[in-house]
This record gives structure tokens, C-alpha cells and sequence, in this order.
């Protein structure tokens, strides 16, 4: 699989956790005050390609299936690094800003965890 997004988790706000299994928000160091507390921070890094459904993602090497792509995920991922993952596997869940994966349990986040999204 072509790796197409590769970052690394450099911060964590206080309530990011909050969201369990379900969502994941993902913000650059430019978040909205409001927002940053909910947000695992990553730098503004562009993309090796379109993100689709059928890609996957990859945390600490744990995989997902994308399932759908908000119209709005790929330029705010590229622009602000800020992408909120839906990991509950229901596409009707979908946001502008998101992209939807299948159900999956993901590693608990840290600093220096790996983010990437793979091309089928």
C-alpha cells in the first residue's frame, strides 16, 4: 500500500480521550481555543494523493477501512492538519471535515503516535 498521509501525534489536549473508540479529532497548533483541549495535535504536512473510500488508515499500525470522505477532509487536513476520524463504521455519521472507517479498536494516542493514510 502507498502510504499517501504520514504524521506524528506532538501534542494531546486535556479532554482529547474523551471521545473513547468513536472519534478521533485531529487539529494542527492553530486550533481554535475552544477546540484544542478535544484535539490530538499534528503538523500541516500536504498529501501524496487523494483520499478515498477504500483507503485505510494506520494508527501505530493498527488499520481501518475508509468507508466515505467528507468533501472538506482533504484540503482542512492539508491546510490546518485537522481531520476528525469517525470510527463508528456508519457512514450516515459523516461530516464535511470527516472521514468515516470501519468499527475498530485503536491504540490509546500519545505523543509520537503514528497517523497515516494508505492507498489501496
Amino acid at each position: 500500500m502507498k502510504i499517501i498521509y504520514e504524521n506524528t501525534v506532538t501534542n494531546i489536549g486535556n479532554s482529547a480521550d474523551e471521545f473513547g473508540n468513536e472519534m478521533i479529532i485531529f487539529f494542527g497548533d492553530n486550533a481554535p481555543e475552544e477546540l484544542r483541549d478535544y484535539c490530538y495535535s499534528l503538523e500541516i504536512k500536504d498529501t501524496d494523493g487523494d483520499i478515498k473510500a477504500g483507503d485505510h488508515i494506520d494508527i501505530d499500525g493498527v488499520q481501518s477501512k475508509i468507508l466515505a470522505v467528507g468533501d472538506e477532509a482533504q484540503v482542512n487536513l492539508e491546510s490546518l492538519a485537522h481531520l476528525t476520524v469517525n470510527l463508528s463504521g456508519n457512514i450516515d455519521d459523516l461530516l464535511p471535515g470527516a472521514i468515516v472507517t470501519e468499527k475498530v479498536d485503536i491504540p490509546d494516542l500519545k505523543i509520537g503516535t503514528e497517523f497515516r493514510i494508505l492507498e489501496d
